[in-house]
């Protein structure tokens, strides 16, 4: 009975494991559905290849993403040690981490990218604002949300100094542009924090391979990883506040995701530690 319920509890958690990557997988699309209403009004002259990554930034880097979280999945829970020293597989993985570590770094480029967008602006003076509306002017709602302008929003707008995107026809007050120039460093530190926290994982899995990973480098290793999950945290916070659900969504979905990868690293450590040889006194 108690072997039945322990493999039940093993099942439900494996499921929702694999549910919140499921997750994590449709918030690609989510993104691009979001982005690509963005960018239709940031980017309205026409869109370059190096705009793609200003404008699907958050895109691109969930897609590297998803896939680098399967990849820690494979190595700390589903294959086996054997397997994972076979030089074709450490080939095989190499080759996969290039290519997801190429486009997380390349959307970290286009967050901060996205923020010198924010900061080209200019004071833009009309004597009547909603005498814009249907003239392709648009207002700020959030940082990838830029609504046709319209009544209520030029009548807000009319009682502020305006501020214009160069080069488009975005318009907002101070106030707008800095909640967005805000939510734009948010988006640079929460993914350079994410890359922080990976570059540990890798060097944890590097060592654990060589069994070189001690008491010490693990106390090291959880610490600041702790502190790093806290900035990832407080940006989840910040997103919820600001009533930016898909963002506090795919941010709270990441760190159980990799809390996930966590618990398959120490169940792995520990598994290791069990079948060790002990040393016998003579």
């Amino acid at each position: 009975m108690a072997r039945t319920s322990l493999i039940s509890a093993q099942l439900v958690f494996r499921a929702f494991k694999y549910t919140v990557y499921t997750l994590l997988t449709l918030n690609i699309f989510l993104f691009f559905q979001e982005e690509s209403l963005a960018t239709a009004q940031t980017f309205s002259q026409g869109m370059s290849l190096e705009n793609i990554i200003q404008g699907f930034a958050a895109t691109i880097d969930t897609g590297a993403w998803v896939l680098l979280l399967l990849l820690f999945e494979l190595e700390t829970s589903v294959l086996d040690d054997q397997v994972l020293r076979n030089k074709r597989v450490q080939t095989g993985f190499l080759v996969v981490r290039a290519f997801s570590y190429s486009f997380i770094l390349y959307a970290c480029y286009g967050y901060i990218s996205k923020i010198l967008l924010t900061y080209n602006i200019s004071p833009f003076l009309v004597e009547d604002t909603c005498s814009l509306i249907g003239q392709g002017f648009s207002s700020i709602d959030t940082l990838d949300e830029y609504p046709p302008l319209d009544a209520q929003s030029c009548s807000r707008l009319a009682e502020t100094g305006l501020y214009k995107l160069n080069a488009q026809q975005v318009i907002g007050s101070a106030s707008d542009w800095q909640a967005i120039q805000w939510l734009a460093w948010v988006d640079v530190i929460n993914s350079v924090t994410w890359i922080t926290v990976v570059a540990i994982l890798e060097v944890d899995v590097w060592l654990q391979l060589r069994d070189r990973f001690s008491g010490l480098v693990m106390a090291v290793s959880k610490y600041l990883k702790m502190a790093l999950y806290s900035i990832l945290l407080a940006a989840a916070v910040y997103w919820w506040f600001l009533g930016d659900i898909l963002d506090f969504w795919d941010s709270f979905l990441w760190i159980v995701a990799f809390f996930f990868i966590e618990l398959n690293l120490f169940q792995w450590q520990a598994e290791t530690e069990a079948d060790a040889p002990t040393a016998t006194l003579g």
